[in-house]
């Protein structure tokens, strides 16, 4: 029995893969900076809103893994075989488009920000440093296949949970303090307008095209066996995969809310990702600081060469045309680096582009729900109506806290 079941357990091991690419979506330079100042501004005041959109990201990459490990499809294609018209198809793929492109805004600049402090390089020097190597990681997806590419990002992804996490436990938050911001609450509205950063900032829309054309990789090309014979255990794997995923994701964003409010509570300038650096090297000192700055070079490399992934996906989904991935990830890099040439302010340059990203949650949202609720679309593994049920109640919250937050950034309420 013993012998039967080890090679069993050794290749469930090796079908986690997609949820740990995808989840890094969850930690780029964007959440990054917004659960810092969150801390720094409101102490332990936030932690749920933490907790809370991580649970809702789960089911949500769940539901974007399914898509994909069922019908062999990402939602991007799904969607392209279902608009009947053309202009319906090229206008959705714009919006997408135009998501896909405010992700890589904030990931290049945040891995600028990041060389910028590390090295003192000009920030237009470490975009192009940034998209480089971005590139270099790409064509180890296009050349290596799904697994080196996987390998590769979840290293990046170990580097950015130590750089996130090692000053919590150098210099640790109070337990009491953590449990009590635990209760949903908020003080006055400039807490409500970060609690909707935050939880706006955490189910980004290329991560939901991203997952489902990850798992459509991973588990559907070059197959022996026939998918459909494997699907109930792939979908056991995916849930694992998805689980650790967020709790690695959740547990770093909350290590750096912790972090912030543990020993930069009321300290000015760390709503920016330098200002933060700068409060880190003051009070914990340089080493802490580093690691922080190492940690947001790892994030701004890993999520957007996934970012240019999901990018990829949506225009070949969407278009039913394939550009090579290389030349298309130069076109979508002109954005984030001609605002860097400019010289426009890296931290304003971050806000709006996650104002970007809120439009295109409804569009990726509402669409994966109800597809994954079809007997059409995925058959006996569509949801049970109680997965339908949260899953629609997690996107109205999610859709109704976006569009609080683009109120409050346009009317400075």
């Amino acid at each position: 029995m013993t012998t039967s079941t080890a090679p069993r357990t050794r290749r469930s091991w090796w079908l986690l893969g997609p949820a740990l690419v995808a989840g890094v979506a969850y930690l780029d330079p964007g959440n990054v900076a917004t659960n810092m100042s969150a801390g720094a501004q409101f102490g332990y005041l936030l932690v749920w809103v933490v907790v809370l959109g991580n649970a809702m990201a789960w089911l949500i990459q769940y539901l974007s893994a399914k898509l994909g490990v069922v019908t062999g499809r990402s939602l991007s294609e799904t969607l392209g075989s279902r608009f009947r018209s053309p202009w319906s198809r090229r206008l959705y793929w714009l919006q997408a488009e135009l998501v896909a492109m405010a992700t890589d805004v904030a990931e290049v600049i945040g891995g600028a920000v990041a060389l910028w402090i590390l090295f003192d390089i000009p920030l237009l020097v470490g975009g192009v440093i940034t998209s480089a190597v971005s590139m270099i990681l790409l064509m180890v997806q296009t050349r290596g296949g799904a697994k080196p590419f996987e390998f590769v990002i979840i290293g990046l992804m170990a580097i950015i949970a130590i750089g996130f996490t090692v000053g919590v436990f150098v210099a640790p938050p109070d337990a009491g303090s953590v449990v009590a911001g635990l209760v949903p609450r908020f003080d006055g509205t400039s807490s409500v307008l970060l609690a909707a950063s935050i939880l706006g900032a955490t189910v980004m829309p290329h991560a939901i095209y991203a997952h489902s054309a990850l798992a459509r990789d991973r588990f559907h090309v070059g197959l022996e066996e026939a998918p459909v014979n494997r699907v109930p255990r792939l979908l056991r794997a995916t849930k694992w995969d998805v689980t650790i995923a967020l709790v690695i994701a959740g547990t770093v964003n909350l290590a750096i809310l912790l972090l912030g409010a543990a020993n930069l509570p009321g300290v000015p300038g760390t709503d920016s990702l330098e200002g933060a650096y700068a409060a880190l090297h003051d009070s914990l000192g340089g080493v802490i600081a580093t690691l922080f700055a190492v940690g947001l070079l790892a994030s701004g490399l890993a999520s957007t060469s996934v970012g240019a992934y999901a990018g990829s996906e949506i225009m070949q989904g969407l278009l039913r045309v394939r550009i090579p991935l290389l030349a298309r990830r130069i076109i979508t890099l002109i954005p984030a680096l001609a605002i860097l040439a400019l010289g426009y302010d890296p931290t304003t340059a971050l806000i709006l582009s996650q104002v970007v990203l809120s439009f295109g949650i409804p569009f990726a949202l509402i669409p994966l729900v109800a597809l994954t609720a079809q007997n059409r679309t995925l058959g006996q593994h569509r949801n049970r109506w109680w997965t339908t049920a949260i899953g629609i109640a997690s996107s109205v919250f999610l859709i109704a806290l976006n569009a609080l937050l683009l109120w409050l950034t346009f009317t400075g309420a």
